[in-house]
């Protein structure tokens, strides 16, 4: 029987288990959802034991289903949620639930850091802003608010360090899930020391830290019944979601650059140093591959300013898709084309969630700049897509100071949409690629890393083997003009309104 990989991505819904042949191609997936709570408005946790009984049902259900032997299964791997804070003891034991990335509940804690340490200071060390998304301020929390729970806590996990224990009872993270800790030394890749006294966290709180290719072990007996695995399954530690994906989308060497189109959505690049922005707009994540980074920008509300879209202002494509059996989005984007690029000047803002990159900005809001009495509906709806482009043209442009970007690879679900595709080719004035599978860059990313660590694969250029590129375009030269004074005038916007919605956020004004 050939070699097999298997691939966990522990997402924020749930977990997909991937089996992938050793030739790179995907042999079925298995999925098992977990719940998010949410509660104090900006509380977020999971209970890790879902985590582990989504790794252990998908993985029986995956071996069931394709009627393999779990014999054959050489290597198992891991991409997983980032910037979380799971509190263990000893044993590995969970002492409450994970906070986990979308939880802001240690602002305080990100005040103390900054009596140490200005924003500057931290970027410069960690490659990120000082904010309450990341690890250290959340265990801070933790210290200072549930202290006999900090007390007991041996070490401090992310999604995939914990499942990563429960298969070998090993502690450990990777460089990149490290770097999502906020207290990690990017250019040495080791803890940083300046960052942990500010912060008055125990080190020996953290786990041990190994490249993302370190094999913890092997499937204990115990782990083995619990989730059909083979105890000679090697165990490779992976990375985290971000930069799993970095390398199922190609992003393996320098200049290699995608851009992930989901709800939120982002660009990454390959660079052979970090990139620290003089302002700050984007961030840069330990790379999984040795002697690299990936440089990226995320925004908040991509796909998710479509959505918005599509189920406010599109009511009666809604009623017509439902009528004729056709695809609503195919019925959007049927408009969207026939619209002339540029919307006839008008501008949507896409902030309806604030904004990470490139603005860091929580108190602007969606806007529509520039209606007339001529404005049309499908104009609304060309703005919306190529708003959000415009927003993420300024992340690419700062990563393009420092380093050649000659294409764009296009994943996740806003990749199926030809018109938009053709929006980032233009607006982007690169060539646009997206690969046939569109939502398998963190599985195919994490095999990868699985394959590697195990000696499948000599290096990280096998992934041409996992790809294939489904769809080509190339821009319009006709509207690059266009699109670059729209780009222009989109800034102007945003930098005249920012103090206003500051103003009116913080006297509690309405909009």
């Amino acid at each position: 029987m050939g070699k097999y990989i298997l691939a966990h991505d522990l997402g924020t819904s749930g977990n997909k288990a991937t089996l992938f042949s050793a030739t790179g191609e995907m042999i079925g997936s298995s999925i098992s959802s977990y719940d998010t709570h949410y509660f104090n408005e900006k509380w977020a946790e999971q209970n890790p034991e879902d985590w582990w009984n989504a790794v252990c049902t998908s993985t029986k259900q995956l071996i069931e289903q394709l009627g393999i032997s779990s014999e054959d299964i050489q290597v198992v791997s891991f991409s997983g949620q980032m910037m979380g804070c799971l509190c263990v003891d000893q044993q590995g034991v969970p002492l409450r639930d994970s906070i986990i990335w979308a939880d802001q509940r240690a602002q305080k804690q990100v005040e103390d850091l900054e009596q140490y340490l200005t924003q500057e200071e931290f970027y410069r060390i960690v490659g990120h802003r000082n904010t309450a998304s990341y690890g250290i301020q959340k265990l801070m929390w933790i210290r200072d608010n549930e202290p006999e729970i900090y007390e007991k806590t041996y070490k401090t996990l992310n999604a995939k360090d914990y499942i990563v224990f429960k298969l070998t009872n090993s502690f450990y993270t990777d460089y990149s899930d490290g770097n999502g800790m906020g207290c990690f030394d990017l250019e040495n890749l080791q803890w940083s020391d300046r960052i942990i006294k500010s912060s008055g966290i125990d080190p020996d709180k953290l786990p041990e830290l190994k490249p993302s290719t370190f094999v913890a072990g092997k499937v204990t007996e115990e782990a083995a019944k619990a989730t059909g695995l083979s105890p000679s399954t090697q165990v490779v530690i992976g990375a985290g979601d971000g930069v799993t994906a970095s390398i199922g989308a190609g992003s393996v060497s320098e200049g290699k650059t995608y851009c992930s189109l989901g709800t939120s959505a982002w660009v990454t690049t390959t660079s052979k140093k970090p990139i620290f922005d003089p302002e700050m707009r984007t961030v840069t994540w330990a790379h999984a591959i040795p002697g690299y980074y990936a440089p990226n920008g995320t925004m908040q509300y991509a796909g998710g300013a479509f959505n918005w879209m599509k189920e406010t202002i599109c009511t009666s494509e809604k009623v017509e898709a439902e009528r004729s059996g056709n695809s609503i989005y195919d019925l959007i984007n049927e408009q969207i084309e026939r619209t002339p690029a540029g919307s006839n000047g008008l501008l949507f803002l896409p902030y309806l969630l604030g904004e990470r990159a490139p603005r860091w900005d929580s108190y602007s809001k969606g806007t529509y700049v520039g209606i007339t009495s001529e404005t049309t509906r499908s104009e609304m709806l060309r703005s919306v897509l190529e708003g959000v482009t415009f927003n993420l043209a300024i992340i690419l442009e700062v990563l393009q100071k420092h380093i050649d970007i000659e294409e764009m690879v296009i994943i996740g679900g806003g990749a199926k949409s030809e018109v938009w595709r053709q929006i980032i080719a233009d607006v982007f004035a690169l060539p646009v690629k997206a690969p046939k599978l569109l939502d398998e860059a963190g599985s195919m990313g994490a095999a990868i890393i699985g394959g590697v660590g195990v000696g499948i694969y000599e290096d990280f250029e096998v992934v041409e083997r996992f790809i294939t590129i489904n769809q080509s375009q190339v821009n319009n030269s006709d509207n690059l003009e266009l699109y670059e004074k729209s780009k222009r005038r989109f800034d102007d916007f945003y930098f005249a309104l920012r103090p206003v919605f500051e103003k009116h956020q913080l006297e509690g004004g309405a909009y």
